[in-house]
């Protein structure tokens, strides 16, 4: 039996590439990628940005995601990349697109890509755990203990099944500051993962911590996503856009 092809003619090409950086806040942190992936399609159809196709039976609006954060967690540091069949401005798409979203669901930037790839440019992300009923004092021996060790094996279910993962070594540091609100019964965890496979997560480093030190907070922890993107020689995180920006600009 020959091969069917989809009737009619072939989808406009794509003729414009834009980057576009989100943040998930509030409410909308419990937001799971795939509602996410929902409320941007159709925010893209009411803002009437002209998107290039796929091709196929099932076309599908051309979309890369990079890197999304779990369900559950915020995210000031959330990024795609969206193919378009005319040129738009791109502050244009980002006001446009902003006002159809949720509140929660903000875009913050769109740039226009630039060459390479932006997934290959996500090494590491820097997070904020908040730890309820966690003392500062208690919060750094925890944090001294997860450093001194070598491996920290933590098992949890992947795609593939159960699987151990080692959550020590893709940590490049980790750090306790106090809660803004001087509240002696909270700690703040700021630490900079290594992107791997699969990914470490917050609720992995808090589940490490426990299984090292104990460490046991009163309810469940908070997590943010600061930024995410290429790494420096000082373990500092880089905007993954500024090339975009300024093609003259380097990557660390």
């Amino acid at each position: 039996m020959a091969r069917r092809t989809p009737e009619g003619p072939p989808p406009p090409p794509t003729v414009q590439r834009l980057r576009v950086r989100y943040a998930k806040r509030g409410r909308l942190r419990f937001s799971s990628h795939r509602d996410f992936a929902r409320a941007f399609e159709r925010a893209l159809r009411r803002a009437e940005i002209p998107m290039a196709y796929s091709a196929g039976f099932s076309p599908h609006p051309k979309i890369s995601y990079v890197g999304a954060s779990p369900t559950g967690v915020a995210s000031e540091a959330e990024y795609l990349e969206i193919g378009l069949a005319a040129e738009r401005d791109p502050a244009a798409v980002r006001a446009a697109l902003d006002a159809v979203l949720p509140d929660g669901l903000d875009i913050d930037e769109v740039v226009t890509a630039g060459p390479g790839s932006l997934a290959e440019r996500m090494h590491a992300s820097r997070w904020r755990i908040e730890l309820p009923g966690v003392t500062l004092e208690d919060a750094r021996s925890a944090v001294d203990a997860f450093l001194a060790a070598e491996h920290l094996p933590v098992e949890r279910m992947t795609k593939s099944g159960r699987r151990e993962v080692d959550v020590r070594t893709p940590v490049l540091s980790m750090i306790v500051v106090p809660h803004t609100t001087d509240d002696p019964g909270r700690a703040i965890l700021v630490t900079v993962v290594r992107q791997v496979t699969p990914t470490v997560r917050p609720d992995d480093v808090v589940v490490a911590l426990r299984d090292v030190a104990g460490l046991a907070p009163a309810g469940p922890p908070v997590s943010v996503r600061l930024a995410q993107g290429p790494l420096d020689d000082a373990h500092d995180i880089g905007d993954p856009l500024a090339t975009d920006r300024d093609p003259t600009a380097t990557s660390p």
